[in-house]
């Protein structure tokens, strides 16, 4: 259940902690990555990757890495799973899907 005031979403402590874990497994899977792509681009030949795809992978990888912690910061403070433009709780379905997502689907649609 959801209750929605002054923009923090009030759900119940177990939901939180599975929502909390699914981040942390978030940040912790593309940190690994990030750390191979490194150590990739140090070896000859960038372990069969081209610089340009390197790079891509390199930039996507760090972008998911901000978004959770960003997700995560947003739970510290109470305001994770509230839309950034209407200000409507998310469904938990979507934040299940997308744990460091910062809009509810109608919105995310909009950008």
């Amino acid at each position: 259940m959801s209750i929605a005031s002054h923009g923090t979403v009030q759900r119940s402590a177990k939901t939180m902690d599975l929502l909390r874990m699914m981040l942390e497994d978030e940040y912790a899977v593309p940190t690994a990555r990030l750390t191979q792509l490194t150590m990739s681009a140090q070896m000859p030949r960038r372990a069969g990757y081209d610089q340009q795809t390197l790079d891509a992978l390199t930039a996507s990888t760090r972008q998911r890495i901000a978004d959770t912690a960003h997700a995560l910061r947003r739970m510290s403070d109470g305001s994770y799973g509230v839309c950034a433009d209407c200000r409507k709780p998310i469904p938990l379905g979507r934040l299940r899907a997308v744990p460091s997502a910062t809009h509810c689907a109608l919105c995310e649609r909009s950008h």
